[in-house]
């Protein structure tokens, strides 16, 4: 249970935002601060006595040292913030756009191409609303007017006959009417 929660909840908290703040979390302070929470993780899940070395524990259980998951999560995300056309180089030897300059000489993997696709917002309806009369619907109950698509209809309302409610429904070839 100790491993599932670190794993699952801890580390990707760590982990967050980490392409900005990774330069910080590659000093020797921020490391060790960072093996004191994964050392705790691991004697919590191994139960092991406190003069346990951190990386045999790690080893153990099956952990990369925290520090490297950072590294590693900020090069995804650099990755795929460049993939998508959404980086900009401002200062690109400076700060966290250093790791996108570094991740694109370290190797010829990260040059390549991706298949994504850059979500696009597409607010065109595909469907229309008509707004009836009481005259349209007045030629029998529950009787609209014909229409080749989907019609469906709930009346809820107050009428001369007392109140109550129906749903109708109409698809080109077959009705359904429920009252109540």
């Amino acid at each position: 249970m100790v491993h599932w929660l670190y794993v699952a909840i801890v580390r990707p908290t760590s982990s967050f935002a980490s392409l900005v703040w990774r330069p910080g979390s590659q000093s020797d302070s921020a490391k060790k601060k960072l093996s004191k929470v994964q050392r705790l993780a691991c004697l919590g899940i191994t139960e092991a006595i406190r003069t346990t070395p951190t990386g045999a524990l790690e080893a153990l259980v099956d952990l990369s040292p925290l520090d490297l998951v950072i590294l590693g999560e900020a090069r995804s995300a650099a990755h795929r913030l460049w993939i998508m056309g959404c980086w900009s180089y401002l200062h690109p030897s400076q700060g966290h756009s250093c790791t996108l300059t570094r991740l694109q000489k370290s190797g010829t993997v990260f040059n390549m191409g991706v298949d994504v696709m850059k979500p696009v917002l597409n607010l065109e309806t595909k469907y229309r609303v008509t707004t009836l009369t009481i005259e349209d619907w007045s030629r029998g109950p529950g009787t609209p007017p014909e229409v080749k698509r989907v019609v469906w209809f709930t009346d809820g309302s107050r009428t001369a006959e007392g109140t109550g409610s129906e749903v109708y429904g109409q698809f080109p070839d077959r009705r359904l009417s429920v009252s109540l």
